[in-house]
């Protein structure tokens, strides 16, 4: 049951937290050159894999639950416990600043197309700094995960 579980919260991982850190990057190339459509759409689907993301959580903690008792891990473990958090980080990134400001940049193209980077610069850089920290913070979640120090 073990193996099951940790298989399925990898793949889940893979297809799911994949999207949800490489979707806002491709938005930035939608910022420069003004495609407000794409933008909204990438925006949206951001938001949407950034939710189904806890999933990926959620099989994380059943697979914790059927790991071998030798094992001895627990919520408590440090590992594991920086993964949790790094995960939340990077989660409440994507749903609370990232796609938020894709959205509003994406509207915001559409009352006033401009193309470049010119207009957009404060919503480019806050897409790409909280994109970038989520990604990273799901970086180190995965080196956790290999690792388990």
């Amino acid at each position: 049951m073990g193996d099951l579980v940790t298989t399925l919260h990898v793949v889940a991982a893979v297809f799911i937290v994949g999207p949800m850190a490489i979707l806002p990057m491709i938005g930035l190339q939608s910022i420069r050159t003004g495609n407000a459509p794409t933008l909204l759409r990438l925006a949206k689907s951001t938001n949407l894999f950034a939710l189904l993301s806890i999933i990926v959580f959620l099989l994380g903690f059943g697979a914790l639950a059927v790991a071998d008792a030798k094992e001895r891990w627990s919520i408590t473990t440090p590992w594991i416990m920086t993964s949790i958090i790094l995960y939340l980080v990077a989660a409440s990134l994507s749903l609370f600043v990232t796609a938020p400001v894709m959205r509003a940049k994406a509207h915001s193209l559409e009352q006033e197309p401009d193309t470049g980077v010119a207009h957009g610069a404060r919503a480019y850089r806050m897409i790409a700094a909280g994109s970038g920290l989520s990604s990273l913070a799901l970086v180190a979640v995965v080196v956790l995960m290999v690792w388990k120090p």
